[in-house]
């Protein structure tokens, strides 16, 4: 199954950096176009198996105050 997602990308000191607007945390980066898009594929299909890790845990949440 493929899913479209937004890549949102800049040029920043010759490199592509970008992220996916619909999933907060997914960047990366890459020397060309072409290597960004397969780079934020990857890092996307890491957050996932990441997440399918943490849902076989007994996983917690505690809210914390950062000094902003």
């Amino acid at each position: 199954m493929i899913r479209h997602f937004s890549l949102e990308y800049w040029i920043d000191d010759n490199w592509y950096v970008g992220r996916l607007r619909e999933i907060p945390g997914v960047f990366s980066q890459g020397e060309t176009i072409e290597e960004l898009e397969e780079n934020i594929k990857d890092a996307y299909h890491m957050m996932m198996e990441d997440e399918v890790v943490k849902s076989n845990k007994d996983v917690k949440i505690k809210e914390i105050g950062v000094e902003v």
